[in-house]
């Protein structure tokens, strides 16, 4: 897990990317075995540069050492099988136990990955399906977050020595280290009883010197942080009642956008049942976490939406939101920004454009939902685009809030065979009857631009900003305080620990100077 050493210029990073492509199929397909590797993942390493340069800046752009993780990981997930690897694959009883799940963010806006310790028991007979079940949750989060990295956070609350297994452990951190490139942000160990002390002395071996700086320790009064009290249990003096349970899978709790006036509701509560219904079937096909708290979530839209032709396109943009400059490329839409959308505090900052450009030959319906639904007003957010036509979506923030790294965006679209006119029932009950492997997601986080980033952030729902004039008030001044002085006793217990130790190793030495010098009994 290594970090850029240097900058690499892009068309360096080019020539790197096509060199690693040329030597493994010289080298690692050309004149072996057919079934090696799983076809896909060849397929997707010629045609994704993304995922060849993770690989290169994950092995400080050494061709050679990127290939040799390219071969691992891809023999790992032949025989994991990946590609194929499903809810259904896994024994239920793992996904009701609790152990590991997706849910909450970090301060950088990070998704937080949960590993209860206390929760896990060493058995060679289920090792294999807990590798899996790991494998599985990697690669849901991969596929829906792709470049985003993960914090990892080991609950060791009421654990002890019958919940420590090394061969586990390990597995974890080869994951990130080997088989998922750059997908590590942080590994918070929190509340770590004294006695296993020695057992994660092993685990900084196995982490390597580039990436034992990934590695934070962190008691109850030192977890936040890194990780704000909004997504933190109570025992860790979190505010977060959240309680896994399965079945089924909640998705991360995206929902339809508030409008100005409160939530826009065009259907009766009796079909607004049926979509609900319907949406459990949908929640595992765009899930990526464990739900906050269970909502109910309409799919139902204001009748006054209205599809967009090329004539009022110019009319829709707002004036100031600046125009995408990325695209991510489906089947059916362009996706216009690819990954991000960037909100500030100015005016002109506070509006975005998603731009969805239809490359299909037939109608295609498509909806925007959030994570966030009280901050954003999304115009239109449930419509259809014609063949060869684009739609201006615009994203604005609701006055007094501000965008959260932790906000996030959920594109979602499906072809239709029929022509439907934007907010009619038709298009209510295509949503209710299109099948899930039909509905193509894409997702979309936020960045916050540096002149509106708070100075500290105590959780998404109230960032402490800085006064008038630009000028932190005095809240805020003894928040950056709290926290200053929060890490520097972190470093004097550390400097007091090394103290203790070296004061004890001085003492051994006198004591046996002593010994020698007066040659007594029980001395050579």
């Amino acid at each position: 897990m290594a970090e850029v050493g240097k900058f690499e210029p892009e068309q360096d990073i080019e020539k790197k990317i096509e060199e690693t492509r040329q030597k493994f199929n010289n080298e690692y397909v050309q004149g072996q075995e057919s079934d090696k590797y799983d076809s896909r993942d060849v397929d997707r390493l010629q045609k994704d540069d993304a995922l060849v340069e993770a690989y290169l800046t994950w092995r400080l752009y050494s061709v050679d050492d990127a290939l040799k993780m390219i071969d691992d990981s891809f023999l790992w997930r032949k025989e994991f099988g990946l590609n194929d690897l499903t809810e259904s694959s896994i024994p239920k009883w793992m996904f009701e136990t609790g152990a590991v799940f997706l849910h909450g963010y970090d301060k950088e806006g990070n998704k937080l990955f949960w590993f209860k310790v206390k929760l896990h028991t060493k058995d060679a007979k289920t090792s294999m399906d807990k590798k899996k079940y790991i494998a599985f949750w990697l690669e849901r989060y991969a596929k829906r977050e792709p470049g985003m990295p993960l914090t990892v956070v080991f609950d060791m609350a009421d654990s002890g020595i019958s919940n420590i297994d090394m061969d586990f452990v390990k597995y974890v951190i080869n994951c990130f280290k080997v088989y998922y490139p750059k997908f590590l942000s942080k590994m918070i160990i929190v509340d770590m009883p004294w006695i296993l002390n020695a057992a994660w002395k092993i685990v900084r071996t196995w982490l390597g010197p580039e990436a034992i700086s990934k590695l934070k320790f962190a008691s109850k009064n030192e977890i936040q942080t890194f990780i704000g009290p909004e997504y933190l249990p109570p025992h860790m003096g979190g505010t977060d009642h959240f309680k896994y349970s399965y079945p089924p899978l909640p998705d991360d709790d995206f929902q339809t956008p508030i409008c100005e006036n409160g939530p826009i509701v065009s259907e009766d509560d009796n079909e607004s049942k049926d979509f609900e219904s319907d949406s459990k079937e949908l929640e595992s096909s765009f899930s990526s976490e464990v739900a906050i708290e269970p909502k109910k979530v309409y799919f139902s839209e204001s009748l006054s939406s209205l599809k967009l032709d090329d004539n009022d396109k110019g009319d829709s943009r707002p004036k100031g939101a600046r125009k995408p400059l990325t695209t991510f490329k489906a089947p059916l839409l362009h996706v216009s920004p690819a990954e991000e959308l960037s909100f500030g505090s100015k005016e002109s900052d506070r509006k975005c454009l998603i731009i969805l450009d239809n490359v299909s030959k037939n109608q295609v319906a498509f909806k925007v939902r959030t994570t966030a639904p009280e901050k954003y007003r999304v115009k239109p957010s449930n419509s259809c685009c014609e063949p060869g036509a684009s739609v201006d979506i615009v994203v604005s923030l609701h006055g007094g809030y501000q965008a959260s790294l932790q906000d996030r965006f959920l594109v979602m679209a499906a072809e239709m065979e029929q022509n439907t006119d934007a907010g009619s029932p038709e298009l209510a009950h295509f949503w209710k009857d299109v099948p899930k492997t039909k509905i193509m997601e894409h997702r979309l986080r936020c960045h916050i631009l540096e002149s509106s980033k708070p100075i500290l952030t105590c959780g998404s729902d109230s960032p402490i900003e800085g006064g008038a004039n630009g000028h932190p008030d005095l809240h805020t001044t003894l928040m950056r305080v709290m926290v200053c002085n929060a890490r520097l006793e972190q470093k004097l217990d550390q400097y007091l620990w090394v103290q203790q130790v070296l004061i004890g190793l001085v003492l051994v030495v006198m004591m046996f100077t002593f010994l020698c010098l007066y040659n007594l009994p029980g001395t050579s």
